[in-house]
Parts: structure tokens; sequence; C-alpha cells
């Protein structure tokens, strides 16, 4: 063992803790020179295993500090969140100075002032914690290679959350190019919490070396203490959303008798919602309750991470803004309202509490309605028997692949030959072919078959033997668009004599008009009007308002999730009743027994019922709403070969609806195998508009790869007409370049990621070994009604659903 382990351990006893096994294992292989990856639980100490190791680095073997090393940055700290980034920088700062060094340890993040980061890029500090957005902003500068050449190593934090994702591949690129921009080996290092495939995310990290990387797991144990918030009575048709709010008298004596509570919410329209109604109904909060989302202002998001770091206030409702978090932050108690959808976002939020050594974390399952009960039950299940989802890494985006392209050209310049090299022992590029780099530099060079004649997409020059940007309007441009965060255009909200609360999305705003009251940071504000794309607002004192709709709130049901679901509903139909959950909604269960049957595990469950609406058949695989919307379309083509017929689709993640204003023989339907895997692809896309949600999927692309230009700051360009130039592009591309990489990826997305292929032929495996039951009912049955109340809620406001729906309630009942 390294003798400079002594000193790790000194530090530790001074704090009052003890190093766990795990910690000195990181030390050792950390100081032998290698990378690898670290995985322990939430709270344990993971930070400090791999900063402490970097400190031991600069030590002898006998315990003394080395002279004092240049000037210059040393380690590199990759964050997900700015938000994380002060209380990381703070801990690392204190334990830094303990150990003697006089080391500047500073945080580079889209908050970071422009006098800061001009102070940084003239004397670097030795410690900088920062995203892959502004890593990436850093290696667009004229003396990157001098910034980084006394790198020493490089730790990337919650890694699960950015592996799968495009911001992931930002970071594989970043670190393919930094590897060799230092000067000595450089040493790279993630911190990761549990997932399903731990090992490949090692090897994602450190791509062509994956072999020679550590794989260090911890073996503490976290206890979490899962409990379900019970109605007093369940409906016999639950649906959707509703039940949540009337269980706040449930929730309140939790937060009385905890000294720090965290609501967590899946979207942000949760978050205002439940901050408003806890206020209204404890009125004694005030004072005491925050919010904290995504869209709200970033001083208003530091005040409540620092008001909660220090214990002024009690309860913070938050979406997964605060999913990730430091060590040792005051929390007693979560609770999570709905279902997370996944078994890993729901471990990780639980980890808030008890965020220290050996402390049990507590987290409350609020269901949203009667039959998310399940869910609880299968979450409690699923997280004592481990069963974590995997991250699915991302292949050849090409799209950050160009955009990273820019950034270096638009910086020191890059040599292709040696680019290829780099950007090939990256996991997600390993297959590129040489006919595809030949695309890529032709397309950034000269604009490619399709765009050769517009100067604009001739974007670099070759200089000697390197590629550059050599024109600062595309230079400019350039490092405006750096980032593959996408979504709709957000607009600052502002009081019109100034004062900056938040973002909302476009989509929102687009429909209101002037005089119009809507909810947002606690506030009742009043809309005034949209100016120079800043939504102005100020206070009203009118007692209801809309809650701003984001987009992407629904999260899909995860497969893990879907497997466990399924069991529990297997158990049912066996009598086996364990869990506190499933017996609270047996009255719910037995109804639907009653009506129609409980599906088991090798059973799939059809039922078609005639209304005034039409003839409805739903189909219940439990497979997630995603899922469903594709077999929806599925069958619904499959149906109208036989047949010309026009369906509506509904679904949820129990279940998917098929409406239709004829009486359909469904016996003879499923005669015609409408689940088989036979053209499966094939008739998917017949079934869908894939056409247009490729289009839709290119948009991004195209902002990405920096096709179109999103605007400056302030002066964004609209959503609809960012879509009409993609559309005219993908048009463009698809009649006379069909071989156009981002074409071709915008299709490849579809399949892959929208219409999750690889699950969906799962699903279709495991559905053709079902035995299909097919019951034909005289009125909707407890698991059919709320897919009918999520398709009514595209046509209804909240409060006419409500009647809406309370009125089908009654007759359903009688």
């Amino acid at each position: 063992m390294d003798k400079r382990i002594g000193l790790g351990k000194d530090w530790f006893k001074k704090q009052g803790w003890k190093a766990f096994p795990f910690q000195v294992e990181t030390w050792n292989s950390y100081l032998s020179g290698k990378s690898g990856l670290l995985n322990a639980p939430t709270g344990s100490g993971k930070t400090y295993a791999l900063w402490i190791a970097c400190l031991l680095s600069h030590y002898t073997q006998q315990k003394k500090l080395l002279s004092q090393p240049k000037k210059g940055l040393k380690f590199l700290w990759i964050l997900p969140l700015r938000a994380l980034s002060k209380d990381i920088q703070s801990a690392m700062q204190v334990s830094a100075d303990d150990f003697g060094f006089s080391w500047q340890i500073e945080t580079r993040t889209g908050d970071t002032s422009t006098k800061d980061r001009q102070r940084q890029k003239k004397s670097p500090p030795d410690c900088l914690i920062t995203t892959p957005e502004s890593l990436h902003l850093l290696l667009s500068q004229k003396n990157s290679s001098q910034y980084f050449k006394n790198l020493e190593a490089i730790i990337v934090d919650e890694w699960h959350e950015l592996l799968g994702s495009k911001r992931g591949v930002q970071v594989e690129l970043a670190l393919a190019v930094l590897k060799d921009l230092a000067v000595s080996k450089l040493r790279i290092w993630a911190i990761s919490a549990t997932i399903g495939n731990l090992e490949e995310a090692r090897d994602v990290l450190l791509g062509k070396d994956a072999k020679e990387g550590d794989f260090i797991r911890s073996d503490i144990e976290k206890l979490i203490q899962i409990e379900s918030i019970l109605p007093d009575e369940v409906e016999n048709y639950p649906w959707a959303g509703h039940l949540g709010i009337k269980l706040i008298d449930k929730v309140l004596p939790i937060i009385h008798q905890n000294k720090t509570t965290l609501i967590f919410t899946n979207t942000r329209s949760q978050t205002e919602i439940w901050y408003q109604k806890l206020l209204e109904k404890s009125p004694d909060l005030a004072g005491a309750i925050a919010m904290h989302h995504g869209s709200l202002s970033n001083h208003i998001r530091i005040w409540v991470e620092e008001a909660l770091h220090s214990g002024i206030i009690k309860v913070v409702v938050c979406t997964s803004s605060l999913d990730l978090g430091v060590d040792f932050r005051p929390v007693d108690t979560i609770i999570q309202v709905g279902s997370p959808k996944g078994i890993s976002r729901f471990a990780q939020r639980a980890g808030r509490s008890g965020h220290r050594p050996g402390e049990k974390s507590r987290i409350y399952f609020l269901p949203t309605h009667s039959l998310e009960l399940i869910e609880g039950a299968a979450l409690r299940q699923a997280i004592s028997e481990k069963n974590f989802e995997a991250r699915i890494p991302v292949q050849k985006a090409f799209d950050v692949l160009l955009q990273f392209m820019i950034t270096l050209a638009v910086g020191e310049g890059f040599n292709p030959e040696k680019l290829l090299s780099q950007i090939k022992s990256t996991y997600c590029f390993r297959d590129i072919t040489e006919e595809e780099w030949q695309w890529i530099l032709n397309f950034i060079q000269f604009g490619g078959k399709s765009l050769s004649a517009y100067d604009e997409y001739h974007k670099v020059v070759q200089e000697e033997s390197l590629l550059k940007v050599v024109n600062k309007k595309i230079a400019m441009r350039h490092r405006l668009s750096i980032g593959t965060i996408v979504g709709d255009q957000l607009l600052n909200i502002k009081y019109i004599k100034g004062g900056y609360i938040g973002t909302v999305e476009e989509n929102f705003i687009s429909r209101l008009k002037p005089g119009d009251v809507f909810w947002f940071s606690g506030r009742n504000l009043e809309y005034v009007r949209l100016k120079d794309m800043t939504v102005q607002v100020k206070l009203s004192k009118k007692k209801t308002g809309l809650v701003p709709k984001w987009m992407g709130g629904r999260m899909p049901l995860s497969s893990q999730l879907s497997f466990y679901i399924r069991q529990k509903l297997d158990d049912f139909t066996k009598g086996i009743i364990r869990d506190i959950e499933l017996e609270k909604i047996s009255p719910l269960i037995n109804r639907q027994k009653k009506f129609s049957i409980i599906p088991a595990q090798n059973e799939l469950l059809i039922e078609t019922v005639s209304s005034k609406e039409g003839f409805h058949i739903f189909i219940f695989p439990f497979e997630g709403r995603f899922i469903h919307e594709v077999l929806a379309s599925l069958v619904a083509y499959r149906i109208s070969i036989s047949q010309p017929i026009s369906f509506s689709i509904a679904m949820n993640d129990y279940g998917l609806e098929l409406l239709t204003d004829e009486v359909i023989d469904m016996e003879e339907a499923l005669s015609l195998d409408l689940f088989s895997a036979v053209n499966l692809e094939e008739d998917i896309l017949r079934g869908i508009n894939e056409t247009e949600m490729a289009k839709r999927k290119f948009r991004d692309i195209a902002a990405i790869s920096g096709l179109i230009f999103k605007g400056f700051p302030g002066k964004n360009v609209k959503d609809k007409h960012l879509q009409a130039s993609s559309s005219i592009m993908f048009g463009v591309f698809t009649e006379y370049e069909p071989e156009n990489l981002l074409l071709k990826q915008a299709h490849e997305e579809v399949i892959q990621h929208q219409l999750e292929k690889e699950r969906l032929e799962k699903a279709i495996a495991r559905i053709n070994q079902q035995k299909i039951i097919l019951k034909k009912l005289a009125q909707p049955s407890p698991f059919s009604f709320p897919i009918m109340v999520d398709r009514l809620r595209e046509k209804f406001s909240t409060e006419t659903l409500e009647e809406r729906v309370a009125k089908i309630q009654l007759q359903l009942e009688s």
C-alpha cells in the first residue's frame, strides 16, 4: 500500500470520520497512475475518494509536500449541473487548505461573470469545476493547448447523468483531445451512482483505454426506507393526476415532524401547484417553504440551495434540479409526488435524505391516482433486489461531432489525420468509417453536396496542415451555440420595472393575452406584454391563475419498473398480497375482476366497449406510454389493411386505446396476427408519420450541428422560424442528398430512441408468448377508465375535465 495513504486517513480522522475501504482503494489506484470508474452510494463520500487522491499525489512517499508546482490548471472536475459547483468548490478548497496547498479552486459555468472568465483565461486556477458546455468553450480558445498542457487528471462527477445523452458524447470528445494536449499521462476518473451497466459506463468513459482502467465498487449497503402515503379510500374508477393534492393533509404532518423535507415532483408545473397548495393549506409555512426548478432565475435557485444548506427553510418543492447534490446536506425526509417512472431515479432522490455515511434514507411515495400504488410496491421490491436501469450509450452522434470540430477550428485549428485518430479512440465513434469522415470534412469546408453554393456553410479553411475558422462572424455565432441541450424557445420573465424572475416556454406564453394571470415562482403574475423576447409582468391580487406547462413533462415507464408492475399483478391473480399498497388497492382490483380480469404475466388483456363516442379497444401490455403509442399505431395500421378505417389513439403507462366510429369484430381482427414480428419496422413506419417525426428530430440535429443559428442572447430566432428553416433543409437533403449523415441520423434517432426499437421488439416477443384474453364489456373497466380520461384531458380545461370525469364516474358506479 502507498505510504501516502496514511495522510488521507489522518485527515479523515481529524474530521471525525473513518475512511471506507473503497476510498482507500481509490487512493491507491489513483496514486499508481490508473484511471477508472468509482461506484458508491449517495452520501458515502465519493467526492473525497477522488479529490483526496488528487491532493495525495502532490506528496512524496515520505509524506512530504512536493515543491509547489508551476501555476496552471492541474485538475478538471466536470459536473452535469452548475447548481452543484458551489458546494463542491467549498468542500474541495477546505480540504486543499488543510493539506497545505495554496491552490485556487474555482468554478466556470454559464453563471460565471465575464470578468471572472477573463481572469481565469489569463491566470488559470489549479482546479476548475465546470460543465461539458463550458469545457468546450475553453477548447474554442486560441491558447487551449497551453491552457491544458499541465493537466494531471479529469474527474467526471455524476457520470450516470451524462451517459446515454449527447452531453455525454461532448465529454467523450473533449477527453479524447485533452489526453493528447496534456504533457504527462492524464488520469481520467468518473463517479457514478448505481446503474444497470456500470462496466459499460467505464468503457464509454475511457474509450480505447478501457481495459487498463479500474472499476471500484463500494460494498456499503445504502438502506432506503420506503413508505407509501395511502388514501383513506381508493376510487372505483381512478384517473391520473387528481389524487395527489387530495392527500395534502397527510403530507403536512410529515413536513412538520421533520426538520427538512424535499418534495420531488416530476414536472415544473407540479412544483408550482404544490407550492401554492401547501401555502394555502398551511399558511404558517410562509418563509419556511421554497421551490426549486430549472426555469427559476439563478439568483433564486442559489438562495434556495444556501437556505436549505443552512437550515433556514423547512421544505423545498423541487424537480430533478435537486436530484443531484453534495454530501452532508441536511435533509431528513423525501416525498416523491407521483411515480418517478424509473427505479434509479427513485433511488437517487431517496438518497438526498440521510446523506451521510451509514445513515438511512427515508422516502415517502405519494400516488397521484390509485393504480399508482402498484408502482409504489414495485419500486420497493426493485430497489431491494438492486435491479436498476441501464444507460444506453449514444452511437455516432454526427451533429455533436460536427459542432466539436468547428469548436476546435475556432480555437487553434486541427489536423484532420490526428483528430480522426482521437475521435476513433472514443466509444461513440469507434466505428466511424473513412467514407463518413470524408463526408464530414467536405461538409464543414464546402457545405457538402447541397449547400456548396452558400458561403456561410464554408465554415472551415485549410492553413498549412490545419483546418481553421477564420471568419469572425462564424466564430462568434458558434461560441454562442455550443451545447447539445435543445428544447422549446425560452423567454425571460421580468417585472415591468425590472427584476428578472426566470424563464418560461414560448409555447405557453403564445396562448396568453394581456391581462391573463399565471402562477410562477410562487407569485401570481399578470401578463402585460411580450417585448424583445421578454415577458413583462406585474404582480396580481387575483386568487386564481394558470400554471405554466413545460414540454417533456411525461416520463416513460422504464422496462425494469414495467416488469415489476406485471409481477405484482400476477401476484394478485395467485392471491399473493404481500404489500400494504396492494392491500389498500384490493377493492379496485376486485372491481376490475368483477367486470373483466386481472391479467397474469402470461396473458395479454384486450377489452372492447361501445359508447356514445364509438367503439373502444383497450389493450394492456403494461410497457409504458412510449411503447404503447407505437403499438397503437401498429395495431391501427394492421387493422386498416383489411378494412378502411380511422382511429383516435390514447395511451397511458398501463395500456392503450383505439377509438373508432365503426364496430370491429376483434376476434376476426386478432386472426390477422396484429402483433406479429414479421415486417415489424416497415409496418410501424407506415402506421406513423415517421417522416414528420424525423423532421422534428432534424430541427434539433440542425441546431446542434450548426446548420441553423438560434439567435443572439435576448434576440433568439422564433421556434416557428427555426422549424421552417430546418424543414426546408430536410426537404432539400431528402430529395438531393439522401446520403447526408445528418438526415440519416434524424431517421435513426426516431427508430432507436423515440420509438425505442430494441424495447419494442422485446415487448412484441413477449406478447407473442402470451395468451390473449378478449373481454367484451358493457362499460369501461377500472383499468381502461384512466386511459379514456387521458384522451379527454386534451379537449377540456382542468375544471371542465374534473366535472366531466365526475359525471362519468357517477354513471359507471350507479
